[in-house]
């Protein structure tokens, strides 16, 4: 059963500017698909795989200590968290073209802000001053570019997908997996060649150009064009599983209701919280295990063919298979990144760590996405990822801090990475019992 899901805020005078999709002689779905792929890549700079790249430099130049530094890391996004919860209403009322272009050009001028933090910095004097300085920058850029764009663009496509919406989850995950992961390697050649902050205002150049692009081709709710989900393999799946055909819609109150959710979103979560303490510190870890800058920079391609891998054939089968077993192998990815990273060697454990990030990254940019669709409906689907998506940014800000505060209080990074593993081991046997809601 497809639901309506129009957007009420959405301005019909222009709905079909500079096109309309119900006159094209194909589906416009796949063009949405296209543009909301482009969207996530965008979305890179305010995601903590982009912001790691730049750690270094900011806490040398803003002269702040790695654990301070990522306390400023945790109230910012702690902060954005809390904004999200309510902002994914915006979606439902505004729909993604709006709300995706808006975030884009938010997250331009936020880049454009950041290069000028140690100048404000330095103009005002003192810790103080540039611990709540980096904190607002980085409550911005998270925001608006780990949350508003990231979620617009993601629900915008799965909008245009029903029983078909694995599949296309599929090619949208090849191009954001080769696209956050091979990132920081041009982030950190842009650098070397153009330095940090110059980085950073070509990426805002970048972003702004995109944001046009967003307003210009982004659509809402393919019915808002006289068009179905899937166009015209619509209602034709007869194949796929059972749970992969939409339900009713349920509210965000009723949804919260249900012991799936609270699984998969406490499964993002944790997902969140380790990829992003991984990654905000990894430079810090591998040099822990004596290994270089460059070697730590250099694990992200390997890692995206992995995740590339997973996540394409994870989400073709997704179509197929009940959402719970990708869930399972999430978590099983999680626990062997955790393993590696507390027994960090040059050697096996780099392989470790390679596949157990790869594993979990991939099934995330799945579950992220087709799971709230499918379990929920469309209809109040702003507000249900929205809130989940709060929850899986709460657990990012935290994550970094905590792997900085336990590396502080034992020595290394072990404990903390033992006590996640313990988590998703816990959630790995939760996960089994986790049915799509009746």
């Amino acid at each position: 059963m497809t639901q309506h899901t129009e957007h009420p805020g959405s301005p019909k005078v222009l709905r079909n500017f500079p096109i309309n999709p119900g006159k094209l002689p194909f589906f416009y779905g796949w063009g949405v698909l296209v543009f909301g792929t482009l969207g996530m890549v965008m979305s890179v700079p305010g995601q903590t795989v982009g912001v790691s790249v730049f750690t270094d430099f900011l806490i040398e130049e803003l002269a702040l200590s790695r654990t301070i530094f990522s306390l400023a890391y945790l109230v910012g996004t702690v902060g954005s968290a809390l904004a999200l919860s309510q902002a994914g209403r915006l979606y439902d009322y505004f729909g993604g073209r709006l709300v995706g272009s808006v975030a884009a050009l938010t997250l331009a001028l936020v880049l454009v802000g950041l290069t000028v933090t140690p100048a404000l910095t330095a103009m005002i004097g003192g810790s103080v001053a540039a611990f709540i300085i980096i904190s607002i920058g980085f409550f911005l850029l998270r925001f608006s570019g780990q949350g508003m764009l990231t979620r617009a663009s993601r629900n915008m496509v799965m909008e245009w997908f029903d029983e078909r919406r694995g599949l296309a989850n599929a090619v949208m995950g090849v191009s954001i997996s080769f696209g956050f992961s091979y990132a920081p390697r041009v982030f950190d050649d842009i650098i070397q060649l153009q330095g940090w902050q110059g980085a950073w205002r070509l990426m805002a150049a970048a972003i702004f150009l995109f944001a046009l692009l967003a307003f210009l081709f982004y659509r809402d709710t393919p019915e808002a064009h006289g068009l179905l989900p899937d166009g015209p393999l619509h209602g034709k799946s007869k194949n796929t599983h059972a749970e992969s055909h939409e339900g009713r819609p349920f509210t965000l109150p009723e949804a919260r209701r249900t012991y799936s959710f609270w699984v998969f979103a406490l499964t993002l979560l944790v997902s969140g919280f380790v990829t992003t303490a991984y990654t905000f510190q990894i430079v810090s870890i591998f040099a822990d295990a004596g290994m270089t800058r460059a070697q730590a920079v250099a694990v992200f391609l390997p890692t995206a063919l992995v995740a590339v891998t997973f996540e394409f054939i994870g989400s073709f089968l997704s179509d197929y298979i009940k959402l719970k077993y990708l869930a399972m192998l999430q978590l099983t990815g999680q626990m062997v990144l955790t393993v590696s990273v507390s027994v960090l060697a040059p050697g096996f454990a780099v392989v470790g760590v390679i596949v157990g990030q790869g594993i979990m990254q991939g099934m995330f940019g799945i579950l992220s996405n087709v799971t709230w669709p499918r379990f929920f409906g469309r209809a109040h689907l702003g507000a249900i990822s929205g809130f989940a998506t709060a929850l899986t940014v709460a657990g990012t800000a935290v994550g970094p801090y905590a792997f900085s505060f336990g590396r502080d209080l034992t020595g290394a990074y072990a404990t903390p990475a033992l006590v996640a593993c313990a988590v998703g081991a816990a959630l790995f046997f939760a996960a089994t019992k986790a049915e799509r809601p009746r």
